[in-house]
């Protein structure tokens, strides 16, 4: 009896361990990977298994709204932010890619209103993601020096809009002195951009910086340290990327990360 109830317990707490542990994403050059499903003691995980948690202030991970898996980052307040601390492969890239699911829930403010900041000493700018300060919305993708990049660019390009309650796929790739710029897996955009531009040891943030934040969800947040082609775009855009892994304390094979598109 007492083997059985060992068994039992043993076999209890794998299966716990992988519903409860989150697998691992990884990719070539993928630096850090937020699926915005959930949050513990006011941080959300990098996915990757690099380590580099982001802290939220103000903002709160939402289930209403979500593109895969069980919720999505919403910032509905100008001082909403998530803030992640420098490391090596952060604050070292020259090519790099952005890629993440955006809806807004509200028009630009008549400001610049800030998306995500990957921040350099001396810069907001590598790059700086925003809504242009004019309504309705725009995005404002900028490198420093220069501050270059697109000027006010929407789905089908510059000076296209953005629609409030609408997901988006965006996706911006730095390659070179290039900045393509992708909506729903479509490059809409291309734009010359400062090819060595300023980095080193700064933050990351989603939302406020110096800036308010803009108002949106945003899930599925992927930054990449080289430019992706068109093909890996669209891939990550349908989840390619959220495949069956094993979870790192190999306890169990679970499903991890799997995610079901919204309909």
């Amino acid at each position: 009896m007492r083997l059985i109830l060992y068994l039992f317990a043993v076999a209890f707490l794998m299966v716990g361990s992988a519903l409860t542990t989150h697998a691992t994403v990884t990719d070539d050059g993928l630096i850090l990977y937020f699926s915005f499903d959930d949050a513990k003691n006011g941080t959300v995980m990098d996915e990757t298994g690099g380590g580099n948690d982001g802290v939220i202030d103000g903002a709160e991970i939402a289930t209403d709204e979500k593109v895969y898996g069980n919720g999505s980052l919403l910032c509905d307040d100008g001082g909403d932010s998530v803030s992640v601390d420098s490391f090596p492969a952060l604050e070292e890239y020259t090519d790099n890619s952005y890629l993440f699911w955006l809806n807004f829930t509200d028009v630009n403010s008549g400001a610049w209103n800030q998306i995500i900041a990957k921040k350099a000493p001396g810069s907001d700018r590598s790059p700086g993601i925003w809504t242009c300060n004019r309504a309705p919305l725009h995005i404002h993708y900028r490198f420093n020096p220069g501050n270059q990049g697109t000027l006010c660019a929407g789905p089908e390009g510059e000076d296209d809009e953005f629609e409030i309650g609408d997901w988006y796929h965006v996706a911006g790739v730095k390659e070179g002195d290039k900045l393509k710029f992708y909506v729903d897996g479509e490059e809409v955009v291309e734009q010359t951009v400062p090819e060595s531009h300023a980095q080193g040891a700064e933050k990351l943030y989603i939302g406020k910086t110096g800036y308010n934040s803009a108002l949106f969800y945003i899930d599925d947040l992927y930054v990449y340290d080289r430019a992706l082609d068109a093909g890996e775009v669209e891939n990550i855009m349908e989840g390619g990327l959220l495949t069956p892994v094993e979870p790192q304390d190999k306890l169990a094979t679970t499903w991890g990360q799997l995610k079901t598109r919204r309909d």
